[in-house]
C-alpha cells in the first residue's frame, strides 16, 4: 500500500526534518530564494512546498493557507512523512500598546481561540512554542538589531468576525458584512490587551498545540502588518519588514540545526 498522504501526496523521506511554514504560497519562493538545489515538491490547493539546501543544511518551506484547519492538515501530513521542526513566518495584527507596524513578534505561546484545536484536545491544554526555537529566534532578533517583542499571541478563527475597525470617534466597530457585530466584539479585544497579549493571527494556536501533542518542535515569528482594531486599508502592509523577519527566522533555524 502506498504511504502517500491523501492531500499533499507526500511520502516518507520527501522532505527534511526542518521546515519553514507560511500562510501565503507566494512566500515560499521568497523564503527559499537563496537556497541551493531548490525544487518544488508539492503544489496542491493552498499547499506549495519547496525543498533545498541553505549553507549546506537541508530545509523545506511550505505554505499552510489561511487559518487553523488547513494548518493542521498540512502539519499532520508533514509529521507523518518525517519532518520534526517547524518555524512559522507570518503576518499579524498588533494588539498591545507599543507594538507597532513593522515590529517582529516572537510567540512564546498562543491563546487558542479556534475550533480546530478543540477537535484534538480540551481547551485548557496550552499552545506553547518550543523553548529552543523561542531562544534561537530571540537571539537572532537581538543580533540583527530588529525591533521585536516576545510573548503571547492571540490565535483566532473567523478573520472578519473576530477583527474590528477603529471608528473615527474612537469606538470599535465590526468588519463583517452589513456591519454584523458578534457578541462581545470590543470586550474581547480589550480583554486580550488587558491580558498582555501582543498580537493576533490565525495559525500559531494550531501549530503549537499539535506540536506538543505529537512531540515535534514548533515556533512562530510574525511581522506586525497592521493594528487591531484596524485603522483602515491604508494601515495594512503585508510586505513591511518581511525580509527582516525571514532573515531572523533563517538564522534561528540554522542555529537550532547546529545545536541538534
Amino acid at each position: 500500500m502506498s504511504d502517500a498522504q491523501p492531500i499533499t501526496g507526500l511520502r516518507s523521506g520527501d522532505l527534511p526534518r526542518h521546515v519553514f511554514l507560511c500562510g501565503d504560497p507566494a512566500r515560499v519562493d521568497r523564503i527559499s530564494r537563496d537556497w541551493q538545489d531548490a525544487r518544488t515538491v508539492c503544489s496542491v490547493r493552498e499547499y506549495r512546498i519547496v525543498s533545498g539546501r541553505h549553507e549546506g543544511v537541508p530545509l523545506a518551506a511550505a505554505s499552510t493557507g489561511i487559518g487553523a484547519p488547513s494548518t493542521a492538515i498540512l502539519l499532520e501530513e508533514l509529521i507523518k512523512t518525517g519532518s520534526e521542526v517547524f518555524l512559522r513566518i507570518g503576518n499579524s495584527g498588533g494588539l498591545a500598546p507599543g507594538v507597532a507596524p513593522g515590529d517582529l513578534v516572537i510567540s512564546t505561546g498562543s491563546v487558542r481561540d479556534d475550533g480546530t484545536t478543540r477537535s484534538y484536545v480540551a481547551p485548557e491544554y496550552p499552545a506553547l512554542a518550543d523553548w529552543r526555537l523561542v531562544a534561537a529566534l530571540v537571539g537572532a532578533a537581538e543580533r540583527s538589531g530588529a525591533r521585536f517583542h516576545a510573548g503571547i499571541t492571540w490565535s483566532l478563527d473567523a478573520f472578519y468576525a473576530r477583527n474590528a475597525v477603529l471608528e473615527t470617534d474612537g469606538s470599535i466597530g465590526p468588519m463583517s458584512v452589513g456591519d454584523f457585530r458578534p457578541p462581545g466584539l470590543a470586550e474581547r479585544i480589550e480583554a486580550m490587551r488587558d491580558a498582555r497579549v501582543l498580537n493576533c493571527e490565525m495559525e500559531s494556536g494550531a501549530l503549537h498545540t499539535l506540536g506538543s501533542l505529537f512531540g515535534v518542535r514548533t515556533g512562530t515569528i510574525c511581522v506586525v502588518s497592521d493594528l487591531a482594531p484596524w485603522p483602515g486599508p491604508a494601515a495594512i502592509d503585508l510586505d513591511r519588514n518581511m525580509d527582516e523577519c525571514i532573515a531572523v527566522a533563517s538564522e534561528a533555524m540554522l542555529e537550532v540545526v547546529k545545536n541538534g
